[in-house]
């Protein structure tokens, strides 16, 4: 299975990229996954899809790679996992930030190089 998915900055996987590469609906992601409505970070479960830790109940469930690849290798039998993570494409917020960065990083070195007075 050969599957192109986009990541996180992270270079996490969503509950829908997670979903492609298992070629499972959303729902069975979601019964795969090892999660509990009353506690935060379920300890790890071999037989479940195991999520990276969160730091609220609110923060969507992201996956490791490896994790998504050894659940579908090792628990739902898929021969030849092979996931293929790829960036997401820079967006105009992405570059209107570089361009902010770019700009204090001189602010500050015109700063730091001016003599104190």
């Amino acid at each position: 299975m050969d599957n192109r998915v986009f990541t996180t900055p992270e270079g996490l996987l969503t509950v829908e990229a997670a979903q492609k590469v298992l070629n499972r609906s959303r729902a069975s992601v979601y019964r795969y996954a090892n999660t509990d409505p009353n506690t935060l970070n379920p300890p790890y479960d071999p037989s479940r899809l195991n999520p990276e830790l969160r730091q609220t109940l609110e923060d969507p469930i992201l996956f490791h790679p490896n994790e998504v690849a050894r659940f579908a290798a090792d628990i739902l039998g898929m021969k030849q996992v092979t996931i293929h993570v790829q960036e997401s494409a820079e967006t105009t917020t992405h570059k209107l930030l570089r361009a902010i960065l770019s700009e204090l990083q001189s602010i500050r070195e015109l700063l730091e190089s001016k003599p104190l007075s």
